[in-house]
């Protein structure tokens, strides 16, 4: 039984788990400084000396990085290792050339509207893309989106030395791909990590831009863990870092650094009605499904085949109020599950339209996003438990997440 549309953006987003697609100083005054300073005032010249004791034990204050030239010096660790991708295919007769493919990959539907284009003889539709070395013998990530359908893909390292490079795998899903190419002793782009990362920190881009190779660009970490749904590319399974570094066309699959040079991100897309925001896959997720894709070409996602929506007051009563779903729910907080996907998992295990999911594996969840991320978290044919509230009762469900359909990537 299907959900109308007029649940869609309210309190949530319907998301069904697994789909993909895509080519191509300030002064501070109070009456506490006015205290301390008239109390700074009175001090004694001479410090007793049980008090110098003291001062002395005391650590000294933190001390704020004074590398006035930081940027440049995190370009000049990691820009070595960013590469400019120029991916090639032969097309005959389209009308829809990669230009258009890519602004619908990054803007939706809502995207520029070009002039249509006649129909064409045989022609090579040509693409420019970055990405960065993990490896000395020539293991490279980029985008998917990139590499997308390509026939050749050229690589030109920072040096100007350029290499033919073959395309191990890529997942649609992440839009994450991994390219190889014959060399060694290749300048490794050092890789650090998303735990601590918080919004006001930092963020430093290298990549090439409409074309503009090694252009370097810097700002700070806008927020974290944007939600694909969020960034307007719902299909992915990735919670995003957003950024206001400038982005652009070209950027796609260069790193994102923090202040110490470190590789905290691959830029991945750009938003056309929000200027100055750009999003990037985190790290962890790059390199984890990087990893996958190296040992076996491919990557599996777990997939259970439902859609839901984050609860609150005003969907419950939506939900409560439609005869053609036919559930009565009185919880306001939580994810509901909307539609059970015909001969899936979650049908096979008993999963039902306005089940009100509150816990996986003893998580609990509050948000599309965060079953989401259990979900992907969990393995292909093993028992996932999942705690919904159902006509008031408590249920507890196992299923067993089989892999991402192909026709859903």
């Amino acid at each position: 039984m299907g959900v109308s549309p007029k649940y869609l953006g309210l309190g949530g987003v319907m998301l069904l788990l697994g789909t993909g697609a895509g080519w191509a100083g300030h002064t501070y005054f109070s009456d506490q400084g006015a205290t301390a300073l008239r109390s700074e005032q009175l001090l004694p010249a001479v410090i007793p000396a049980s008090q110098e004791a003291i001062a002395q034990a005391a650590p000294p204050p933190p001390s704020l990085p004074v590398d006035s030239n930081f940027i440049a010096t995190a370009a000049n660790r990691v820009g070595p290792s960013v590469v400019r991708i120029d991916a090639s295919r032969a097309v005959s007769g389209s009308s829809d050339p990669m230009e258009r493919r890519l602004f619908k990959r990054f803007f939706g539907e809502d995207s520029p509207q070009l002039p249509e284009q006649p129909e064409l003889p045989e022609h090579m539709e040509r693409g420019t893309g970055s990405g960065f070395i993990l490896s000395s013998d020539g293991k490279l990530l980029t985008n998917a989106h990139v590499i997308e359908g390509a026939d050749t893909v050229e690589v030109t390292l920072k040096d100007g030395r350029s290499f033919t490079g073959e395309v191990i795998g890529a997942d649609p899903v992440t839009d994450v791909a991994v390219i190889k190419i014959e060399a060694t002793d290749l300048p490794v782009a050092p890789l650090g990590n998303t735990a601590d990362l918080s919004p006001g920190q930092w963020a430093i881009a290298i990549g090439n831009p409409l074309g503009l190779d090694n252009t370097v660009t810097a700002g700070i970490i806008s927020a974290v863990n944007r939600s694909s749904t969020q960034v307007g590319i719902a299909d992915k399974r990735v919670q995003f870092i957003q950024t206001d570094a400038a982005i652009n066309p070209g950027n796609s699959g260069g790193p994102l650094l923090n202040a110490s040079g470190e590789v905290i991100g691959m830029n991945t897309a750009i938003r056309a009605n929000a200027q100055g925001l750009g999003f990037a896959i985190p790290i962890e997720t790059a390199k984890r499904i990087s990893d996958q894709l190296f040992a076996t070409g491919e990557v599996q996602h777990p997939y259970l085949g439902i859609q839901m929506v984050n609860l609150d007051k005003e969907i419950r009563d939506r939900i409560n109020q439609d005869e053609e779903i036919g559930v009565k729910i009185s919880e306001d907080q939580g994810v509901v599950i909307v539609r059970v996907m015909p001969g899936t998992p979650a049908e096979s295990a008993g999963l039902q339209q306005g089940d009100v999911i509150k816990r996986i594996n003893n998580e609990a969840v509050l948000t599309v996003t965060d079953v989401q991320s259990q979900v992907e978290n969990s393995g292909i044919g093993e028992d996932l438990q999942v705690e919904v509230i159902r006509a008031g009762k408590l249920q507890k469900i196992d299923v067993q997440p089989t892999a991402l359909p192909p026709e859903l990537q």
